[in-house]
């Protein structure tokens, strides 16, 4: 097997075990830590909870908590069940964004599943922009049962599946929520100190992926390969898996 060959199956082979690989491309793009929140906004939000209500305390924490992500860190914030995009996944501008979750009403249904759905989706074309660099979560806020448990059910494990990061908070529940045991992280919040500091602890886990030393190496044995060529498989492997769920 001549040397090529050998670089182009240990490539494949690097890409199998779930390393992403596209130093050619890096430098081009602009790579970010994306979150997507997503937040039940639902008619039992409006409950009294801390002297106010939970819809109350929900948008304060996210003002307060969001107000201080780094600028690397591009934010989104979907809101159910007839809030939509109140604000795009991308960039943070404080007053925009503060605007946006000052909109926030209560009122309606919990169509959970298909906003986390439509939440995925979005990081999932994000991160194949960025060619699989960056990390990518969905922060679920919510207060009870969905309505469209099925969705959830079927939904959250390819969400999963797909490299995606799924962190609920249970707000003022009675008892956990379903997801609390299918998600990768589950925190309750009962006030609005821990609420506020459950967010907190969310954006405090992330962080850039990065392959450090390793996709070097690997990619020294592709270095002979034409640039063209190696730079179109590398973009071919790494958007594996961003097809909307």
């Amino acid at each position: 097997m001549n040397h090529k060959n050998k670089a182009i199956n240990f490539v494949f082979g690097l890409l199998a075990i779930g390393f992403w690989f596209a130093p050619l491309i890096r430098a081009e793009v602009q790579v970010t830590d994306n979150v997507i929140v997503v937040v039940d906004a639902s008619g039992s939000m409006g409950t009294p909870m801390g002297g106010t209500d939970r819809m109350s305390v929900a948008r304060e924490a996210l003002k307060q908590v969001l107000g201080q992500v780094p600028e690397s860190t591009h934010i989104g914030v979907l809101v159910f069940p007839r809030g939509d995009w109140v604000y795009p996944l991308g960039s943070r501008v404080e007053q925009r964004l503060n605007t946006a979750i000052d909109s926030i009403r209560s009122g309606g249904g919990t169509p959970l599943g298909s906003y986390m759905k439509r939440g995925a989706d979005a990081l999932l074309k994000a991160r194949k922009k960025q060619f699989g660099y960056g990390t990518y979560r969905l922060l679920v806020v919510t207060d009870g049962e969905a309505n469209d448990r099925n969705l959830v059910e079927g939904y959250t494990p390819d969400i999963i599946s797909r490299g995606i990061t799924i962190d609920v908070i249970g707000v003022d529940m009675e008892s956990e929520h379903t997801l609390a045991t299918k998600v990768h992280t589950y925190r309750s919040a009962d006030n609005p100190d821990s609420l506020r500091q459950a967010i907190t602890e969310v954006f405090a886990e992330v962080s850039s992926a990065d392959a450090g030393q390793t996709e070097e190496d690997a990619f020294e044995l592709i270095a002979d390969l034409p640039k063209q060529t190696a730079s179109e498989m590398l973009k071919s492997l790494s958007t594996t898996g961003n097809d909307p769920i």
